[in-house]
């Protein structure tokens, strides 16, 4: 037994995945052997949850199938609905109440009591919580606002079905083809915090619903999936400020203060996902603001070549230019992490019907550092 103590889990082999692999040194992502740039340059998102979940790219057969089958699943319950009002009017925080609406979900599951072993049924229940989750968090906005949730178009893909449910209003092209490609980025990411929590939920053998519902909870702390919205709030701070954005970075940097949106855990080079949205950025910024794309290339021209933190293994992550582009397809900055969630979502199935497929409970141990012998005392003496 090995008596070696690793905060954090930190380099720990728990698994073995076929889902996706992460080359920090290289800067590398590949989801199911395919790189992560051809997959969001060339495949829609639904044909990267079909690939996550059944290990292959669908044929144009397969893919009308598979999208059908989310399609037809898109709508939820009135109560769910009518709780998701009630949250919204009680002013929760968005993950809280994604959280809360994916845990009531369960209660109107067909497959409700299936056995915790038939993992066809886990996936079936996979694919409905998928499809429900966009209509949730859109539903959720729309209530904040005052408005009535609008209903799934049949005949849009899940990514421009989330912002028309948003909106009310169908996305531009650009609009939807970058938000499909924000969410296929987003969809797996080895054994980070979020997906090793459904992991050791799903490895009780518990429903699929609390695996989700922990994934979520996990992702909700500050150091794993609000970066993304921290990065939009400097970046509206640099435009409220009377500096130059230029002179405000530098200012900031002497002040000691952290940029949000760099470092990360495995990379230590540029996130291949930033490098790809920070493109679609720039499309985003020839048809509308120009500024916030200048503000995060500034940003990083300043902190990785003239302050030298490429030379420290430090560089923009995904959260740097996602925040940005989420803000420039309009969408609220406090709901960037249930986005966030909403498209780990499939990747977090997959990986909690894969460890299953072999399951073992996940039982680690801690080191007692506790007192020993200690001598009992009554209570009347005490």
């Amino acid at each position: 037994m090995v008596d070696d103590l690793e905060k954090g889990l930190e380099g720990v082999l728990v698994a073995e995945s076929g889902l996706s692999s992460v080359d920090g040194d290289a800067g590398r992502l590949i989801y199911r052997g395919y790189s992560i740039e051809d997959l969001a340059r060339g495949a829609s998102y639904e044909e990267v949850v079909y690939l996550l979940w059944h290990g292959e790219l669908p044929t144009e057969d397969e893919l009308e199938s598979f999208t059908a089958s989310l399609t037809e699943e898109r709508s939820v319950d009135d109560d769910v609905l009518e709780t998701i009002e009630q949250l919204a009017d009680a002013d929760e925080r968005p993950m809280a109440a994604l959280r809360t609406a994916v845990s009531m979900l369960s209660a109107y599951e067909p497959e409700a009591d299936a056995e915790p072993d038939d993992l066809e049924a886990t996936r079936r229940q996979g694919r409905r919580i998928t499809a429900k989750i966009p209509t949730v968090l859109a539903a959720f906005e729309r209530y904040r606002l005052g408005e009535e949730p609008v209903d799934p178009d049949p005949d849009l893909g899940l990514a421009a079905n989330f912002l028309y449910m948003l909106t009310g209003e169908e996305p531009d092209e650009l609009a939807a083809e970058t938000f499909d490609q924000a969410l296929t980025l987003h969809a797996d990411h080895g054994l980070n915090a979020s997906t090793f929590t459904s992991m050791v939920i799903g490895s009780t053998m518990a429903d699929i619903y609390s695996a989700v519902t922990g994934g979520i909870g996990a992702l909700s702390g500050p150091l794993h999936g609000g970066a993304n919205q921290d990065v939009m709030e400097v970046l509206m701070e640099i435009d409220e400020s009377d500096l130059d954005h230029r002179e405000w970075i530098e200012q900031a940097i002497d002040e000691g203060r952290r940029i949000p949106g760099y470092g990360h855990r495995v990379y230590n080079v540029k996130d291949p996902r930033a490098k790809i949205l920070e493109e679609r950025s720039e499309e985003l910024a020839e048809q509308g603001e120009r500024k916030w794309y200048d503000y995060t290339t500034t940003i990083e021209e300043y902190l990785v070549e003239e302050q030298g933190l490429a030379e420290k293994g430090i560089a923009p992550n995904v959260d740097f230019y996602s925040g940005s582009v989420y803000y420039q397809l309009g969408i609220p900055i406090d709901l960037y992490t249930p986005i966030f969630a909403m498209s780990r979502t499939p990747g977090w199935i997959a990986h909690v019907v894969e460890y299953q497929e072999d399951n073992r409970l996940i039982r680690p141990r801690a080191r007692y550092t506790g007192p020993e012998d200690q001598e009992f005392v009554p209570l009347e003496e005490r």
